[in-house]
């Protein structure tokens, strides 16, 4: 894609694989304002890098506020020095967020686990005194 090339909505989004939905809630959240070519929106090399930007972040979970912050950042700052700042303090708090996710969900997973292998032992006892199956009533 060269600098001049426009996209329409619909190119854009075969584009970058998302939905042309996609991309209107985003330029109606104000993170992406493209051009008018007559009737038709058309976005150009930036705003597909912006696009790509907001995209990412919100597959890495951040926020809309968060993209927003980072992007108005890119605009005001030439050298970028508070726009990496911001981000390195971002990321860092992402980080330690999937860290305590992975934390509780490794202690929920063993918790079920514990929950699992109590069940089939209670299953074992119940068919071992009865001769039943518990979970269906027919014999074994």
């Amino acid at each position: 894609m060269d600098d001049e090339a426009l996209l329409t909505v619909n190119e854009l989004a075969e584009a970058l694989e998302v939905t042309p939905r996609t991309i209107r809630f985003y330029e109606q959240k104000g993170l992406i304002q493209p051009r008018r070519a007559g009737t038709v929106r058309v976005f150009t090399r930036r705003d597909r890098a912006r696009l790509l930007l907001i995209l990412r972040g919100k597959r890495l979970g951040f926020s809309l506020r968060d993209i927003r912050e980072y992007l108005d950042l890119y605009d005001a700052d030439p050298m970028q020095r508070e726009q990496v700042r911001l981000l390195l303090g971002k990321v860092r708090a992402r980080i330690a967020a999937l860290e305590r996710q992975r934390r509780d969900i490794e202690q929920a997973t063993a918790e079920l686990r514990d929950i699992e292998s109590q069940a089939e032992a209670a299953l074992a006892q119940h068919r071992a005194a009865t001769g039943r199956d518990i979970r269906d009533g027919t014999k074994r």
